[in-house]
């Protein structure tokens, strides 16, 4: 027998909403000469919807991605952050806006901040899709939250279960 699907948490038509909502509460902070760095892989869903929400907010910014590992198939942070493959454009002077799926023990985050800052960025912005509550205090919070999610095993949108489940058109959980 299959396993179930995952339970929905914030359906298709919700997830939409809020990076709407998002892009108009970023938009005044940022310019055209903003680079979006999204953390792969899974920030690759919302930063695509984000950078196209900022674009019919009247920001067209650039892309530049990171792709940082802290997961790898576990459905726990390993504790540590590699990076796989480095920024590709020049930061130098410029404003960042770092886009990832989910903030959950801060690792990732925080690792591409100090990334795109020793890259000589002017500021350094963060945003997430969904925001974990966390029983510790964590390193640093990010700046723009789409949702703040449960404490579950969350798929879909760009989170997965060991590469599965990335491409759910919403947000679900596994446990």
């Amino acid at each position: 027998m299959a396993d179930a699907p995952p339970a929905v948490l914030l359906p298709e038509a919700q997830v939409a909403a809020r990076v709407e909502a998002l892009a108009e509460a970023i938009a005044p902070r940022i310019d055209d000469e903003t680079i979006a760095v999204c953390l792969l892989t899974g920030g690759l869903w919302f930063c695509a919807d984000l950078t196209r929400a900022l674009s019919r907010k009247g920001r067209n910014v650039g892309f530049d991605a990171l792709w940082l590992a802290s997961y790898g198939d576990a459905r726990a942070s390993l504790g540590r952050c590699e990076v796989r493959a480095d920024l590709q454009r020049p930061l130098a002077g410029r404003r960042a806006l770092i886009v990832d799926d989910v903030f959950d023990t801060g690792l990732s985050l925080s690792e591409a901040a100090r990334l795109v800052r020793d890259a000589g960025a002017a500021e350094v912005l963060t945003c997430v899709f969904a925001r974990k509550p966390w029983p510790i205090p964590r390193a640093m919070e990010p700046d723009f939250v789409a949702w703040e999610a449960p404490a579950r095993f969350l798929v879909g949108y760009g989170m997965d279960a060991a590469g599965a489940y990335r491409g759910l058109p919403y947000i679900g959980a596994l446990d």
